[in-house]
């Protein structure tokens, strides 16, 4: 079998990176949410061009923003524009997507090509640029596409574009969300007589929210007409009197899910709304000049320079709703539930930018230092702390953080007591202190085209590299901090394999996560329950304890439970989990994980559930390590997915 293999360096920072080596610095690589950015004029372009010299100031803007969120996407990107007060036969909605390598780059040089070869005096004349160049709208919307499932086509990739000749049933979507009821909702539309064009969570929340607003916009037509106004008049009162809260409300009824949607209509109307759970994150700010909403905080801080608690987050079941005439308004379009939010967006999707997510990182990592210092039994001479590169890396310093913090602790009480300290034994406590080394490196540079399967493994194993020398030859306990533990695939064949190759006596792998035990149904792609560590383990142990005909068991009550529709299923798996302590399950997963042949003890330290809550509490949402579901389509795609496993079936659960 003939195949190529080329060393050849990359450059930082490139969108390039073959499927198999696009890992994440968590140790196994998981697609999770995407990202939103958007942006209102509220001055003529022509304000914009006079204080920051340039009429594409909204342009920079969105560039911005979505670059400083492109960990949210890697396979595409998409920006819509829509101008204001256009005359009839002139475009007023512009759209560019792309699903290339270089995602980001290819959509805004075909953005910006369009002024390069502009005099600089027509650059100038802002009225000319609106009405002869596209992407100069007054309302813009972009899309970081981090896909879960399905193609990468660019059919895929948002936004979303509903035509229609009437200018307020135009209706531009992006979105970050996933819904569990996607059957439901489907069946409604061809209900209401429609036709969509696929079976997706995207085309169909794009459908329902244009039944909607076809529906409203009629609705006033309807009203207005008997007044004697003509169809133009009535179209400007119909900008003026659309009820978008009704709209969302009527749409959004029986949507079950996390979702952050944003929204334009076509003569200016734009709507950004959060799920009545919190579970998908947004944030917005606006002023006299502008009105900007993003998926995180921190770019919206870069890009306009703002102190981050003049950031606002969306409420939950609410809607930031900006008129055409400028008028700005929160509003609650669903029953708000209670606070849901995903945690994992704390623990590792997120930019660490964000100051709270920067400081609750750093106490997920202190809240495991007691744990680590009695497996280690405080013999800090012969242990090295490490980390697995990069968002680890600031829970690390938290774990650093409360190591030092017991130990002074220790040196606190030993300097109290009536105890005589040698000149010798004072110094050594003082000097008490934990060994941190950068010990594990991730080798970005690698790239290979392999065809030959046993091959490509033992070159993706080499994506790490480690530090040699510093580890003092089965003698040292190694300390490795990771974001959290999925599949347990890249902890076995990569990191914990090159970490062999140091000689340490023990290697203590730290997560600062709990155990990821089921699946999730708002956003991240693990739906295929017996892909987790944490259920392998579990399977495992009934196994060892001779209970595997629980699993029979629990998969006919699975059956059962979903044999008669309703709102609220029980989530049956949580009986298998409760055979077992969660230590047990912690020291299988470190059999598990384990390389064959091993002689070296491994061991997994997990974060507790409180510790979680702790660290986090305004960020509760912990239904993949719990089984708790904010929503009652979770507990549905959990018994899917266990019957899934049962069945044999490699499919998603929803």
């Amino acid at each position: 079998m003939k195949f190529i293999v080329d060393f050849s360096s990359l450059q930082y920072g490139s969108d390039f990176v073959p499927l198999f080596l696009r890992q994440t610095s968590m140790s196994d690589k998981i697609k999770h949410e995407c990202g939103l950015a958007f942006i209102r004029l509220l001055k003529p372009l022509e304000y914009y061009r006079e204080k920051y010299g340039t009429p594409l100031y909204g342009l920079n803007k969105l560039q911005l923003l979505l670059q400083k969120q492109r960990n949210r996407g890697q396979d595409g990107a998409g920006v819509a524009t829509i101008k204001l007060d256009m005359p009839p036969g002139h475009r007023y909605i512009s759209r560019r997507r792309s699903n290339s390598t270089n995602y980001l780059r290819d959509v805004f040089e075909g953005v910006f090509s369009y002024f390069n070869d502009v005099p600089a005096e027509k650059m100038q004349d802002t009225d000319w640029i609106k009405h002869n160049l596209p992407y100069t709208g007054e309302v813009l919307l972009g899309h970081l596409r981090y896909g879960t499932h399905g193609d990468n086509s660019i059919e895929t990739v948002h936004p979303f574009l509903r035509q229609n000749n009437w200018i307020n049933r135009n209706l531009v979507l992006a979105g970050n969300f996933n819904l569990t009821n996607v059957d439901e909702l489907f069946n409604e539309l061809v209900e209401l007589g429609q036709s969509p064009k696929e079976h997706s969570d995207t085309v169909t929340v794009l459908e329902k929210l244009g039944h909607f607003l076809d529906d409203e916009v009629e609705r006033l037509y309807q009203w207005f007409k008997p007044d004697g106004y003509s169809n133009q008049e009535i179209n400007k009162l119909i900008f003026k009197h659309l009820d978008i809260q009704r709209m969302l409300r009527r749409a959004c009824k029986h949507f079950d899910g996390g979702y952050a949607i944003c929204g334009m209509i076509g003569h200016g109307d734009a709507f950004i709304m959060r799920d009545p759970s919190g579970i998908r994150p947004l944030h917005y700010y606006y002023d006299d000049e502008v009105v900007v909403a993003a998926s995180e905080r921190p770019p919206i801080q870069t890009a306009f320079n703002l102190k981050y608690h003049k950031i606002k987050e969306l409420r939950r079941g609410h809607a930031l709703i900006i008129k055409k005439d400028g008028r700005i308004e929160e509003s609650p379009f669903i029953e708000e539930s209670p606070r849901r939010s995903c945690s994992f967006e704390r623990i590792y999707f997120s930019r660490g930018t964000d100051r709270d997510i920067y400081l609750e990182r750093k106490k997920l990592g202190e809240n495991l230092s007691s744990s680590v210092l009695e497996s280690i039994e405080y013999d800090l001479d012969h242990t090295v702390f490490s980390f697995v590169p990069n968002t680890a890396e600031t829970a690390f310093m938290g774990l650093v953080e409360g190591v030092n913090k017991h130990l002074d602790e220790i040196k606190l009480k030993r300097l109290r007591s009536d105890e005589q300290l040698s000149d010798d034994g004072l110094e050594r406590m003082i000097k008490m202190k934990p060994r941190v080394e950068k010990l594990v490196v991730k080798d970005a540079k690698l790239r290979t085209f392999i065809a030959d399967e046993v091959v490509r493994g033992d070159m993706v194993s080499h994506v790490y590299d480690v530090t040699y020398g510093i580890v003092n030859d089965h003698v040292d306990t190694l300390v490795l901090m990771d974001d959290s533990i999925v599949r347990g695939t890249t902890l076995r064949d990569s990191i914990i394999s090159i970490c062999l190759r140091l000689n340490p006596r023990k290697i203590i792998i730290v997560s600062s996560a709990p155990q990821i035990r089921y699946p999730d149904c708002y956003g991240i792609d693990m739906s295929r329950m017996g892909q987790f560590i944490a259920f392998q383990a579990l399977i495992q142990l009934l196994e060892d304890h001779g209970k595997s005909y629980l699993i029979q068991e629990v998969y006919q009550k699975c059956i059962d439970e979903l044999k008669i529709e309703k709102s609220d299923y029980i989530n049956h798996v949580k009986e298998l989990y409760s055979e077992f302590t969660t230590k047990e399950i912690s020291n299988k997963i470190a059999q598990l994980i384990t390389p064959e042949g091993s002689e070296i003890d491994v061991e997994v330290i997990y974060q507790t559930i409180d510790g979680l809550h702790a660290a986090c509490p305004n960020n509760n949402g912990d239904w993949y390590f719990t089984g708790n579901y904010p929503t009652g389509g979770g507990n549905k795609v959990v018994l899917r997915s266990f019957i899934n496993y049962v069945e044999k079936k490699n499919v998603r659960a929803y």
